[in-house]
């Protein structure tokens, strides 16, 4: 009795080969010789008008903050009050922002975080919608982020920070010893250093 063999392919003869009739082979590519007295085009991202050297003119009181769903947990953890943390944290009037997928990301979380979605439907934080599918929160606030440079988006995720920390002029607002710090602020706008 003859053993079956496992896993064997059959052979394909490519169509190259020179035992294919002539019409049937596929034909070698020809490559084209680039012309050195040609203009060679590359396209370069425009800079924003609003960023002077390393730091964003647009940014001043009030100040717009987007905030990210693990950044209100933590608050929570932290026994600290959003809004007077930020004003504490800033000096002026801050505007917590937060986008419709940050809202779902929260009503996904269940019963558990029920406190957090009650802050977050609290009538001081500003609504932002968002008009693209899915609800993965942290590619729609680094895309709102680039679009426009006037917000400081408060986040305690490692990953999303180092996302951020890539655009130029936009400042991150993170937790650390029970108080709000940030990072990337001009000293002009009165960000305390730590």
């Amino acid at each position: 009795k003859k053993a079956r063999k496992y896993a064997v392919m059959k052979r394909m003869i490519s169509l190259r080969d020179q035992r294919i009739n002539e019409k049937e082979r596929a034909k070698a590519p020809v490559k084209k010789k680039e012309d050195p007295s040609a203009i060679k085009e590359r396209e370069v991202p425009q800079h924003p008008s609003c960023l002077f050297f390393q730091y964003n003119t647009q940014l001043g009181p009030p100040y717009h903050i987007l905030v990210d769903t693990n950044f209100i947990n933590f608050s929570i953890k932290a026994k600290l009050d959003l809004v007077q943390s930020m004003m504490d944290c800033l000096y002026a009037k801050c505007i917590p922002c937060i986008t419709d997928c940050v809202m779902a990301e929260i009503e996904k979380l269940g019963q558990k975080y029920r406190v957090a979605l009650r802050i977050a439907k609290d009538p001081r934080f500003e609504r932002l919608p968002c008009m693209h599918k899915g609800t993965y929160a942290d590619d729609c606030l680094v895309q709102r982020v680039t679009q426009h440079k006037c917000y400081i988006v408060a986040t305690v995720d490692k990953e999303l920070k180092r996302r951020i920390r890539k655009i130029p002029g936009v400042p991150i607002m993170y937790i650390s010893r029970h108080r709000y710090n940030i990072e990337r602020m001009p000293d002009d706008y009165g960000a305390p250093r730590f």
